[in-house]
C-alpha cells in the first residue's frame, strides 16, 4: 500500500522548476493525443509553439491574447496569496466589459479621446461592483467565495445576453444579437500601426511592476498577505483581515473588469453574447504556473496564449476541435499539481501491521473469560 509523506524540506530548484517540468509533460501527453488522433505530433507542436511566434504579427497576435490573461492574473495573484478564491473573475471580466460597454455606445461623432479614459474607468468600477458582492457577502455572513463568485458568472453572462438581445440590440444589426460598432474615438490606443497590440501590453506590465513593489517592497503588501494567511496573528500585530479580505477580492475585480473595458474596446469593439472568452478561468492557471510572481505570470500568460492560438490554428490547418485549447490547459494545471504534490511529499510503501502472537496458554484463558470481567472486578475494586 502506498502513502504520501511529507519531505522534511522542500527543495527550492524544483519549487520553481515544477512548471518548466509540468509543461514538458504536457507536450508529452499532447504528442501521444496527436498520435491517438491521427495526426503528425511534429506538426501539431509546431502548431502550438512556433506559429505563433514566427513573425511579427504571430507575435502581436500573441500580445493581444496574453494582455488580459496577464492583467486578470495579477488580480487573482493578490486574492490567492491573501487565501481569498476568487474563482469568478469571469463574471467581473464580464460585468466590467458591460460597464464599459454602456459608456462607448454613449459616444457619437462629436465626443473627444478622453472617452477612453472614461470607458476604463467604468471597466475598472464595474468588476469592483461585481467582486464587492462577494467580498459583503464572504465578510457579512460568512458565504464561500468560491461559490458565489462562481455563480455570480452565470449571472453576469445572462445580464450581457439580456442586453445585447434587448435594450441595447443594433437595430441595424440584421438581428444579430450585438450593440452597434462602437465609435472610432472609443478605439483603445494601437502602439504601432498593422497590430492590434494596444496600451493594453503597457498597462499589463506597468501592473506587473507595481504589484511586485506592493508584494515584496511595502508594509500594506505585508499586511494583505498576513491578513489572509493568518488572521489571529494578523490582529495580533494590528492588521485587520476584514480589510484585507476587500482589498483583495476589489483589486482582483478591478483588474478584470479592466481587462474586460481593453477587450470589447479594443479587438472586439462592441458588446455581443462571445465576450467571455474564458480568459478568468485561464488566468487561475497563469497565475499557479507563474507561482503567483509578477514576473513568472507573465511568462505563463504568454504560454497560456499560445494555447489559445494554438488551438484555433490546430481547427484551420489540422481540423481538430478547437476544444484541444481546453485540453491543453487542463493537463498543464493537473501536471502542475502533480509536480507540486510530488515536491512536497514523497511516496512511501506502507507496510501492513504484523499481527502478534499470543503468549502460549493464553488463548484458552481468554476464551473462557466472560467480556464483561473486567467490568465487574473494577466495579467491585471501587466497592471495596
Amino acid at each position: 500500500m502506498l502513502k504520501l509523506e511529507p519531505r522534511p524540506q522542500l527543495s527550492r530548484f524544483w519549487s520553481y522548476g515544477s512548471p518548466i517540468l509540468a509543461l514538458a509533460v504536457t507536450v508529452l501527453i499532447g504528442m501521444v493525443l496527436f498520435s491517438l488522433l491521427g495526426k503528425d505530433p511534429v506538426k501539431g507542436l509546431l502548431v502550438f509553439f512556433w506559429e505563433p511566434i514566427k513573425s511579427g504579427y504571430a507575435l502581436g497576435e500573441l500580445m493581444v491574447k496574453a494582455t488580459p490573461l496577464l492583467i486578470i492574473a495579477l488580480g487573482l495573484a493578490v486574492c490567492f496569496r491573501s487565501n481569498v478564491w476568487n474563482i469568478g473573475a469571469e463574471g467581473q471580466f464580464v460585468f466590467g466589459a458591460i460597464a464599459a460597454g454602456g459608456v462607448a455606445l454613449m459616444a457619437d461623432k462629436t465626443t473627444g479621446a478622453w472617452i477612453v479614459a472614461a470607458i476604463l474607468a467604468a471597466g475598472i468600477l464595474g468588476g469592483m461592483v461585481w467582486a464587492g458582492i462577494v467580498a459583503l457577502l464572504r465578510e457579512r455572513f460568512n458565504a464561500s467565495e468560491i461559490l458565489v463568485s462562481l455563480m455570480l458568472v452565470y449571472v453576469a453572462t445572462l445580464l450581457l445576453g439580456y442586453m445585447v438581445y434587448g435594450p441595447w440590440k443594433d437595430p441595424m444589426g440584421y438581428n444579430f444579437p450585438q450593440t452597434k460598432t462602437f465609435e472610432a474615438v472609443t478605439q483603445i490606443p494601437r502602439l504601432m500601426k498593422g497590430s492590434r497590440v494596444s496600451i493594453g501590453l503597457i498597462i499589463a506590465l506597468a501592473g506587473a511592476a507595481a504589484l511586485w513593489v506592493f508584494l515584496f517592497r511595502t508594509r500594506a503588501g505585508f499586511a494583505q498577505q498576513v491578513g489572509g494567511l493568518a488572521p489571529a496573528a494578523a490582529r495580533y500585530a494590528g492588521f485587520s483581515a476584514r480589510r484585507a479580505i476587500w482589498i483583495a477580492l476589489l483589486t482582483s475585480g478591478g483588474a478584470a473588469g479592466l481587462a474586460g473595458a481593453l477587450e470589447v474596446a479594443g479587438p472586439i469593439g462592441q458588446l455581443t453574447p462571445y465576450v467571455p472568452a474564458g480568459y478568468g478561468f485561464a488566468a487561475i492557471i497563469v497565475a499557479f504556473v507563474g507561482r503567483l510572481h509578477p514576473v513568472g505570470m507573465i511568462f505563463s500568460a504568454v504560454l497560456m496564449s499560445m494555447f489559445y492560438i494554438g488551438g484555433e490554428l490546430a481547427q484551420s490547418r489540422l481540423g481538430l476541435p478547437k476544444s484541444l485549447t481546453g485540453v491543453f490547459q487542463g493537463l498543464l494545471l493537473f501536471t502542475l499539481l502533480g509536480c507540486d504534490t510530488l515536491i512536497a511529499y514523497r511516496i512511501r510503501r506502507k507496510s501492513a501491521p504484523k499481527p502478534v502472537a499470543a503468549p502460549v496458554g493464553t488463548s484458552s484463558l481468554q476464551a473462557s473469560t466472560p467480556l464483561t470481567a473486567p467490568v465487574t472486578v473494577q466495579a467491585t475494586e471501587g466497592a471495596i
